[in-house]
């Protein structure tokens, strides 16, 4: 008589052959006394720490790695100047004008761009053509940047310093009054590559993008009369560069969340909300939500919030992930200090 050997999988097997019931056996543990846990070994809430290193380039004016899991981001920023007389419809900014960041809207002058065709997961091959969601990344990452009001115009405009001498006539003595002109701007281009790709894209990169621009430092430019053009000085004991002003620390937090049935509609069935969730978990979630918070003057403030798909987060729920996103905001700023 053949003896019958039962059949076992292992947990790799497991999630590539049935993704869902795997990830579920995990959330839905059959001993209630098992604390939910995900498959990675974290809490449903729990995120992923972060690891910053800043000013890892040295051909960059600014640059930081930002890991978080298997997720690794390095981004660089590099400064260009761009001629007045070579922006369309320029306006001269006025004085005491403090819409500076429409100049950064009008004239383009924060260009980010995301690769993620390096090797960094299966589905991103090198040299394979810019993917949906690289194009989705690279929308998502220039709207914050201008929408939450990080950077300052003011930075990025290069003077022309006139200084005419005009005679009193009342008094007759001579006054000296400095004027200054636009000549040029800094144009920031920001490149976004992807090391290693393990989920949640858009907060590491948000993350990378916030250090690389507090690490940020441009030299010193001035308008050259006689040549007409823009010239920059050579760092000195007394001339530095100078570094960004960043207002706030504006962090992303996303969260998905997992139904226990696969097309499960709004009501029915249990789910779970999954902060910061992997490749694998991105892949079984319907809907995500992300929160950009800031609470650098002491009280949490809502910068950006963007939902896709499903049914199940409400204003109870949204209110609830705020806290979340508040305490993702403490660890990020302590990571940088």
């Amino acid at each position: 008589m053949a003896s019958s050997n039962s059949l076992t999988l292992s947990s790799a097997t497991f999630a590539k052959l049935s993704p869902h019931p795997f990830l579920l056996a995990n959330l839905q543990p059959p001993d209630p006394s098992t604390p939910s846990a995900r498959t990675n070994g974290r809490q449903p809430r729990q995120a992923r720490p972060y690891s910053v290193n800043t000013s890892s380039l040295s051909h960059a004016h600014g640059s930081a790695v930002v890991r978080s899991g298997d997720t690794t981001v390095i981004c660089g920023v590099r400064g260009e100047t761009l001629l007045t007389s070579q922006i369309p419809n320029y306006r001269a900014p006025q004085v005491g004008d403090t819409a500076s960041h429409d100049e950064l809207r009008d004239y383009d002058l924060l260009v980010p761009n995301i690769e993620l065709a390096t090797g960094c997961a299966p589905n991103f091959l090198p040299g394979a053509p810019p993917t949906t969601l690289a194009q989705t990344l690279s929308t998502r990452l220039f709207s914050l940047l201008h929408s939450s009001k990080m950077l300052d115009a003011e930075d990025l405009r290069i003077y022309h310093d006139k200084s005419e001498l005009q005679v009193d006539e009342e008094t007759g003595e001579d006054e000296e009054e400095a004027k200054k002109e636009v000549k040029a701007y800094w144009v920031l281009y920001i490149d976004v590559l992807f090391i290693s790709f393990d989920g949640n894209p858009f907060d590491v990169a948000w993350a990378a993008i916030v250090a690389a621009l507090r690490d940020t430092k441009l030299p010193r430019a001035y308008w050259d009369v006689d040549r007409e053009m823009v010239l920059c000085s050579r760092p000195t004991q007394s001339e530095q560069p100078i570094p960004l002003s960043i207002r706030g620390l504006p962090v992303a937090c996303t969260a998905a969340v997992f139904t226990a049935n696969e097309r499960q509609k709004k009501g029915g069935g249990r789910y779970w909300i999954l902060v910061d969730p992997d490749r694998l978990e991105e892949s079984l979630c319907d809907e995500t939500v992300t929160m950009v918070v800031d609470s650098t003057k002491g009280e949490l403030k809502i910068l950006a919030i963007s939902k896709k798909g499903g049914t199940v987060v409400g204003p109870a729920l949204m209110r609830e992930f705020a806290k979340v996103a508040e305490a993702r905001w403490k660890e990020f700023r302590d990571v940088l200090q």
